[in-house]
């Protein structure tokens, strides 16, 4: 019996992966035995995010980091650091910035929902670029020169989504912010693996970079990293520290929080909503290891063994199946079951929806479904589970 069951919540066969609608992804046993320890004392969270600081850094090749309550937090922090500095005035006044620069420049087709994040904390997105090859009007994607095109005295810094092909490249853009003396807010959260990503992003000059902690590297769901500058990185610990204290106790390390650049105490500011635990950062900081180190890489081989064991179970169904591995010995394959709709005499929205409503229900990924595909992803499956949802997939995909 589930501890889920104790609430009234069925606990679903999850085969979208890591996503924050499903809880994440699943915690290895080392990040919930540090995650328990971590319970069990007290600390001072100043010093633990200056510990956890000079790990990420160490990972990452960044002069700092913190761990956040998710990537979408490490992106509001980030603004907010961007904006206020060490300002506790600018602190105080956000997300209301209109009496100082507060607009980041972003490429049209890089803007999503996602990008709230930078906004909640006062920014004003200024869209430069066209889609045009979305759109069908044109071959040509954003370049780096209509950023710089944009910059005014009311520019803040640059937002910039990082995908494995974004245009124009990371550098040219950071080159062209740098020339302003304006910094670059990178939201790389669902950018790993490769695990050199954790170092190439920032190796091309950007000032912030977010990641989430949830994800590829398997820590709580309700983390994430936001690593890069010094200043930076202290400025947004500001904001999301308790700051119940006295100026003259508060005692920060120095490599984390350089106190001298502060007027004064600030009291809490907007991140103060996005607190994160001991715990979490404990248990986010062993993930990090573990992932950094390569360890998640052994699993690769039993991901593939439950999707093929899925693909055998609807083969001779109306469905055509195919395992899909970027080949690069670190990311999990995936498996994409095409429906033939007219012979099944349903849709892939329709199979979805009934896989959902199910015993016990189950949530393949929704991506393709436009395309009558259905598509599995292993990194929350185990043995039981794949033989399960090849089950539930075999009596879905019987014709009708």
């Amino acid at each position: 019996m589930s501890i889920y069951d104790r609430f009234g919540v069925a606990p679903v066969i999850n085969a979208s992966g890591s996503v924050t609608r499903l809880g994440g992804a699943p915690m290895p046993p080392a990040v919930l035995d540090a995650f328990r320890d971590a319970a069990s004392e007290a600390v001072s969270m100043e010093q633990l995010q200056a510990a956890a600081s000079r790990r990420i850094a160490a990972v990452t090749g960044a002069e700092a980091g913190l761990v956040t309550a998710g990537s979408a937090a490490a992106l509001t922090l980030g603004t907010a650091a961007i904006l206020t500095r060490y300002d506790p005035g600018k602190m105080e006044r956000l997300p209301h910035c209109d009496a100082f620069p507060h607009e980041f420049v972003v490429a049209r087709e890089q803007r999503s929902g996602y990008d709230h994040a930078v906004r909640a904390a006062g920014a004003r997105l200024i869209e430069v670029g066209f889609n045009e090859i979305v759109a069908n009007a044109g071959v040509r994607r954003t370049e780096a020169w209509e950023y710089e095109a944009a910059f005014t005295p009311n520019t803040a810094g640059v937002l910039y989504v990082f995908a494995p092909h974004s245009q124009p490249p990371l550098a040219d853009v950071v080159e062209r912010a740098h020339h302003q003396n304006l910094p670059v807010l990178v939201d790389a959260a669902g950018e790993l693996p490769p695990r050199s990503n954790l170092k190439d992003i920032l190796a091309t000059g950007a000032d912030l970079v977010a990641y989430s902690g949830g994800k590829a590297i398997r820590g709580p769901q309700s983390t994430g990293i936001l690593c890069g500058r010094r200043e930076l990185i202290g400025a947004a610990a500001v904001q999301m520290l308790d700051m119940d204290d006295h100026l003259e106790l508060w005692d920060p390390p120095a490599d984390f929080i350089d106190k001298s650049w502060l007027g004064g105490l600030p009291r809490h500011g907007i991140g103060r909503a996005l607190k994160v635990s001991k715990e979490e950062i404990v248990a986010l900081l062993t993930a990090l290891d573990l992932f950094a180190s390569g360890a998640y890489d052994a699993d690769l081989p039993q991901f593939r063994s439950w999707l093929e064991t899925i693909a055998a179970a609807v083969k001779g169904l109306p469905v055509r199946c195919a395992i899909v591995d970027k080949g690069d010995g670190q990311s999990p394959p995936w498996l994409e079951v095409t429906l033939d709709e007219q012979g099944l005499g349903r849709t892939a929205f329709d199979v979805c929806r009934s896989l959902r409503n199910g015993t016990p229900p189950v949530y393949v990924s929704h991506g393709k479904l436009a395309q009558g595909t259905l598509v599995i992803y292993p990194l929350c499956l185990n043995a039981d589970r794949a033989a399960m949802l090849g089950k539930r997939m075999g009596e879905e995909l019987q014709p009708r």
